[in-house]
């Protein structure tokens, strides 16, 4: 059930990214040639008007092919014919549909949630000694560690845990009024922690909070939010070698990973909501992807639109599109092998 779960979740999320192109270019009168699910072959096909839409064989992406997509057309309804805005909301407007679908899967995930962990200092143990003058006080919310943000609770060990020091900045709100604690010493101490196993803990006990639907609903945002932060700090760690392609997961890695987790949940509801959680984490991940400034993303065809606009106002000589293409055609290549070797890697280590 995992499994067809996955293959869903990946069909509703190329449905919706295209579906954002497509429903762009149609409200800005850009002729949309082909609407397509999937690759390959087409196993089902009709044409509507100028439009023709086919669900294809292969369950891989998909497409929104546009009149003049890529240059070279004389048609007045042509995507290079139409304003450079017109162009921008055409091209965002997939990955701002893949947010708002992750958006909503993150309500749906929470809305069952009746209580919830805040950072809110409850209380400190008695071999804390973060509490002492110029320190921590009960009744702190953490704002901020190491100059990021706290949108929610399980932030501040995960933040805590990419700094390897015990000296963190720290922003605190005590009593509304804003409190900056810069180089503070976290000090830890080993423990037994409530599973029964000692730990090396700070002795700080937050505060459990009731929650009404507004404050759940709050939550799924600022849980979407930290997604985005996610995969910043991802990108961060690839760029910096603190991460490598053995990280990585493709369609493969994740599948199997959806279907772990949905056998260690305890029981149908649990699965469906992390099954749910997973969902919402790659629509929002795909959105973000989608929007970096690398060939062949749409990122990528922003950033060379928002180029060729700026010199085409200043020259006032048309670009040839072409060469973009060439550029594009060149970053699909790459895609594909980089989508290609994780795909192995991941098919590689389920058979080990």
């Amino acid at each position: 059930m995992s499994i067809l779960f996955a293959i869903l979740l990946f069909s509703i999320l190329i449905f919706v990214h295209e579906l954002g192109h497509f429903a762009a270019a149609k409200l800005s009168g850009v002729q949309v040639n082909e609407f397509s699910l999937f690759m390959g072959p087409a196993i089902w096909k009709k044409q509507v008007g100028e439009t023709l839409y086919a669900v294809r064989t292969i369950p891989i992406g998909g497409y929104c092919a546009m009149e003049g997509e890529d240059g070279g057309s004389d048609n007045p309804r042509a995507f290079d014919k139409a304003a450079w805005w017109k162009r921008f909301i055409i091209l965002i407007a997939g990955a701002a549909m893949n947010f708002v679908v992750g958006v909503i899967l993150m309500v749906l995930v929470y809305l069952p949630m009746t209580e919830a962990a805040a950072p809110v200092i409850e209380s400190f143990t008695e071999y804390s000694t973060l509490n002492e003058e110029n320190g921590l006080q009960t009744g702190d919310r953490i704002l901020e560690v190491d100059g990021e943000k706290i949108y929610v609770f399980s932030d501040f060990s995960l933040l805590m845990s990419l700094n390897p020091s015990d000296v963190h900045d720290l922003v605190v709100d005590r009593n509304g009024e804003r409190v900056v604690l810069e180089d503070f010493f976290m000090e830890r101490h080993e423990a037994v922690a409530p599973d029964g196993t000692k730990q090396m803990m700070y002795g700080m006990n937050f505060t459990l909070q009731k929650m009404t639907v507004a404050d759940r609903v709050q939550y799924a945002w600022m849980q979407s939010l930290d997604t985005v932060r996610m995969v910043r700090l991802s990108l961060q760690m690839l760029l910096s070698g603190q991460a490598g392609l053995a990280d990585m997961s493709g369609p493969v890695g994740i599948v199997q990973m959806m279907s772990e987790t949905a056998e260690k949940s305890p029981t149908s509801l649990d699965a469906l909501l992390n099954l749910l959680y997973i969902g919402a984490f790659l629509a929002i991940n795909l959105a973000v992807m989608n929007l970096l400034p690398v060939p062949a993303l749409d990122g990528g065809r922003i950033v060379g639109l928002l180029i060729t606009t700026a010199v085409e106002a200043v020259t006032r000589r048309k670009i040839d599109p072409k060469y973009e293409g060439y550029l594009h055609g060149v970053g699909m290549i790459a895609l594909l092998g980089l989508m290609g070797i994780i795909m192995f890697k991941d098919i590689v280590f389920l058979f080990k």
